[in-house]
């Protein structure tokens, strides 16, 4: 991976929305849920007021709106401070 992030961020990605359709009719992409769970794929450090707790492989899920798309090599990541992972699983 060749983005790093810097101080309390951590890179996430997300993971693949459902895809539900009824009926035959397709749901365009503007329409499907966003995901609310995802991996972690690098982490910044911390600060000296917030120690990094998430650690890379970790399995999250985030708020709704949290965090700034971003995209690289084709690929959709999310870049989010740690304080907007609600919780880890497993």
């Amino acid at each position: 991976m060749n983005i790093r992030p810097l101080a309390d961020r951590v890179l996430i990605e997300p993971t693949a929305a459902e895809e539900t359709t009824m009926a035959g009719i397709i749901i365009p992409d503007s329409a499907k849920e966003k995901p609310l769970k995802g991996k972690v794929l690098a982490v910044g450090n911390g600060t000296k007021d917030e120690e990094m707790i998430l650690k890379e492989g970790d399995t999250v899920l985030y708020g709704k709106y949290a965090g700034t798309e971003i995209e690289f090599e084709g690929t959709k990541y999310l870049m989010m401070r740690q304080g907007d992972v609600l919780a880890v699983i497993g």
